[in-house]
């Protein structure tokens, strides 16, 4: 019997995930089955690798030091597919993700039609809807991966930047500021605001270098906030506020005259958008070679 790597792949998900059931849950497997792989993952051995209780797995001494390696295994199948996955070209399949607002509604439209030119086999669903959600499907396994703007903390989850973007400052076409060639950021702060809700990537980000700049978010004059970019922008739009927003999300506006960027002479609004799985999970090769092309093309020509 040769080495299998699906075994390895279970065996280091039960670790993972502590529990033969839990593991059985995240690879969609019955939990005979898990048992019956790191059986015979064992037997190959020739040696345990794991201590049964009714509470919680450990491992033996030999378990643990196969753990290493079946990590480093498990690494090197998706470097592995990472690579391979720019020569392949007549791929099948769907690719399932998730996107956050900002993403799916202004970013990945203009992408999808360049990777589907490329990629014409492979059928795309996107879900768009906040961090929060995306993370609870990858997590029930109803998604593949997420593509989100900011940063999130979760034991089970793998987190990479994928994508460059850059907060603006917009105003009304009327507005006093769009008149001028650039303004400073405490200048700007003075106006009243229209934000994203509480919770949102934009949000967050545009408060985090606030308080770099030691500047309190809580003490802009913020007059309305709301759940989307597209209603922020038709409230800029109407007068109501100024706000900062992707780059990306107000081409049309801008082209239009409707909507103003306000350049800031001392302060930038950058940020990494971020790709999120399950670590246990090994993504389908649609969903590898999606990522690579998010990591290796310069996506300014579609943006």
């Amino acid at each position: 019997m040769a080495l299998n790597f699906h075994q390895l792949h279970i065996f280091y998900t039960v670790v993972d995930k502590g529990s033969f059931s839990a593991a059985a849950q995240a690879l969609h497997m019955t939990q005979p089955a898990v048992t019956m792989q790191v059986q015979s993952l064992e037997d190959y051995f020739g040696t345990k690798l794991l201590h049964r209780s009714t509470k919680r797995i450990e491992l033996t001494e030999a378990g643990r030091a196969l753990l290493p390696y079946a990590r480093q295994s498990i690494e090197l199948i998706r470097e592995t597919d990472a690579a391979m996955s720019r020569f392949t070209r007549q791929l099948k399949g769907r690719l399932q993700l998730g996107a956050s607002l900002t993403i799916g509604e202004y970013i990945l439209p203009r992408l999808l039609g360049p990777f589907g030119k490329e990629y014409p086999h492979i059928a795309i669903s996107m879900k768009v809807m906040n961090t929060a959600q995306i993370m609870e499907e990858i997590l029930n396994h109803q998604l593949n991966f997420g593509l989100v703007e900011a940063p999130v903390q979760h034991p089970d989850m793998h987190m990479e930047p994928v994508m460059n973007d850059e907060l603006k400052l917009i105003a009304p076409a009327s507005h006093p500021l769009a008149q001028r060639s650039e303004v400073t950021l405490t200048e700007a702060i003075r106006y009243p605001f229209v934000l994203r809700e509480q919770g949102s990537g934009t949000r967050l980000v545009m408060e985090e270098q606030l308080k770099a700049r030691q500047i309190d978010p809580r003490s802009l004059n913020i007059v309305m906030e709301l759940g989307s970019t597209g209603a922020v922008k038709s409230a800029v739009e109407a007068g109501v506020g100024i706000s900062f927003v992707s780059a990306s999300s107000v081409k049309h506006e801008v082209a239009l005259g409707l909507i103003k960027i306000v350049p800031l002479a001392d302060a930038e609004f950058k940020r990494e958008f971020y790709s999120i799985y399950l670590k246990s999970a090994l993504l389908p090769i649609s969903a590898v070679t999606f990522l690579t092309f998010l990591r290796e093309r310069d996506l300014r020509q579609w943006l």
